[in-house]
């Protein structure tokens, strides 16, 4: 399956939509998934990562099935000025919850219930469209070496291929970035 990180957009807010430029890296994004045989496509219910994934399902013809647990992290309950010393720090504590936020280990929790329900759900190639913060912490639990400085290279937007390696454990591979 693919984990597609969202186009670039006009800010943070759930209904926030893409950018100019984020429209025209959504073209890209679809020319680019026109090579695999996608069956399926999920995306956050956030605006701007449906908009990411709305050229290429048109494409094709498939609905794009939205699904809550794809959503960004929640950080906090208000605007914070350290959150990025939260993201950093919440690599190596997945506990760490800053008041009315989440913690890394709850977005994981629902991140990779998503992600299991579509690799079980009998698909021969799905997709899933979400944030950075969920997409990296999803990495970082597949390989440590992704961490903070990894959530930092994600590029809007970012497609990464899970497969099953030699010994069945899942692996990730950056198969495109903007």
């Amino acid at each position: 399956m693919l984990l597609i990180r969202h186009c670039q957009s006009s800010g943070q807010d759930p209904d926030a939509a893409l950018t100019e430029i984020g429209r025209k890296q959504a073209e890209a994004l679809a020319e680019f998934l026109s090579d695999y045989p996608i069956d399926m496509i999920v995306s956050s219910s956030y605006t701007r990562a449906q908009q990411s994934v709305e050229p290429f399902a048109a494409t094709v013809g498939l609905p794009v099935h939205l699904d809550h647990r794809l959503t960004e992290r929640t950080l906090s309950g208000s605007p914070i000025d350290n959150w990025r010393e939260v993201v950093r720090d919440s690599f190596g504590d997945l506990e760490l919850r800053v008041p009315g936020g989440e913690s890394a280990r709850e977005v994981l929790d629902r991140g990779w219930a998503a992600i299991t329900e579509l690799i079980d759900g009998g698909h021969r190639f799905p997709i899933a469209v979400t944030h950075g913060n969920l997409l990296s912490l999803i990495l970082n639990s597949l390989d440590s070496n992704f961490g903070y400085d990894g959530w930092e290279s994600l590029s809007n937007p970012d497609v990464f291929a899970l497969k099953a390696a030699y010994n069945g454990r899942l692996v990730s591979e950056r198969l495109w970035s903007e």
